[in-house]
């Protein structure tokens, strides 16, 4: 969306609160719900939708009032940043509106958890993206692979940065793909086994570019994934513990979040399949004396899993329901019982080769 457009989002707002005030009504604002009763699961596309709900805020209720103040406070500053042609981070949008009121002792803001989901709020309302209102997050992700990326004039060649890796931004789109030569994206949860799968080279011997979230994958991180999927034609597959974390973020990566339901086109890779770590790995390779018991918190979580319609299909009600009847969980990390170089030079090649993957 370009600039203009984006601003003339914003003035709308403004001007629709005004009216609210021409009209002696209470200002407000109306917000599409982002919450599980307002998702659905679309099955032809493998993605989350947002539905057509929506709640007002309004200044005039005391319950919101604090909440529709600091909402246009975040609007007045993200249409002051695209006019500058600026870009912030949410943690400098939060400490540049940060302040006390006047004549009051009541801070505009007491922590980011209270601006970070509003800058979501703010998205859903204007029907932008959070980069088309000028704000990014922090960096989290690596990509390490044979493949060379333009951005903004300079041409990084990711198979050549050493153990590091490319740091994956909060907005990839100025990204260019130039050179590729990899025949799959292997997406890796934890930090600590990609630094594994680097040491032990499976880049370079098996031809696939790699991709850390560290835990749950931030939005760079997704759309990243997404277009070297969708762009470049590479199949996706997601390396997660076994546990109902884990098969969460990979749901995430494929299917898009509640959260940023509005976001799943952009965001999801519906193609994306799964190679580990499974219930059936357990028994396969040996690994009981290695797994974990669940905590009861895991086994709330495998129930809430459970009904989500984007955990119906039958593969995963099955690994789920294994997982409640062994009552164990297993990570990525456990297969260094078997040899610090099993996970690298057996377990994934095998596995991927034979086409051992869930949907």
């Amino acid at each position: 969306m370009e600039r203009e457009q984006v601003i003339k989002k914003i003035n709308g707002l403004g001007k629709s609160i005004m009216k609210n005030i021409d009209d002696m009504e209470s200002p407000n604002v109306s917000i599409p719900q982002r919450n599980i009763n307002n998702i659905t699961f679309n099955k032809s596309k493998n993605l989350l939708e947002l539905g057509d709900k929506k709640s007002t805020r309004s200044f005039m209720n005391v319950a919101h009032s604090k909440r529709f103040m600091q909402t246009v406070l975040i609007a007045g500053k993200c249409r002051e940043l695209v006019e500058r042609d600026k870009t912030a981070s949410i943690r400098e949008l939060y400490y540049q509106l940060k302040h006390t009121i006047a004549d009051s002792k009541e801070n505009t803001f007491e922590d980011q958890s209270e601006s970070d989901p509003l800058v979501v709020d703010l998205e859903t309302m204007l029907g932008t993206l959070r980069e088309e209102l000028h704000l990014k997050a922090d960096d989290k992700g690596t990509l390490i692979g044979n493949i060379v990326i333009e951005d903004s004039g300079d041409f990084i060649d990711c198979s050549k940065l050493g153990r590091s890796g490319l740091s994956v931004p909060s907005i990839v789109e100025h990204y260019k793909f130039q050179d590729v030569n990899a025949d799959y994206v292997l997406v890796i949860e934890t930090g600590a086994m990609f630094d594994r799968l680097v040491e032990e080279k499976y880049p370079q011997k098996n031809n696939c570019i790699m991709v850390s979230t560290k835990g749950q994958a931030a939005r760079g991180c997704r759309r990243l994934v997404h277009r070297l999927n969708h762009d470049l034609g590479l199949p996706a597959i997601m390396f997660s513990d076994g546990d109902p974390w884990g098969y969460y973020i990979y749901s995430v990566m494929k299917a898009g979040s509640m959260a940023l339901a509005h976001e799943s086109r952009r965001l999801g890779t519906p193609q994306m399949k799964f190679v580990g770590m499974t219930m059936d790995d357990i028994d396969t390779y040996d690994l009981k004396k290695v797994t974990e018991n669940l905590k009861d918190l895991d086994k709330k979580r495998i129930s809430e899993l459970l009904r989500y319609p984007w955990f119906q299909k039958k593969e995963w009600v099955k690994q789920l329901n294994l997982m409640s009847e062994k009552g164990v969980r297993i990570e990525q990390q456990a297969l260094a019982s078997k040899s610090l170089e099993f996970v690298a030079e057996e377990y994934l090649p095998q596995k991927i080769e034979k086409g051992q993957l869930l949907p």
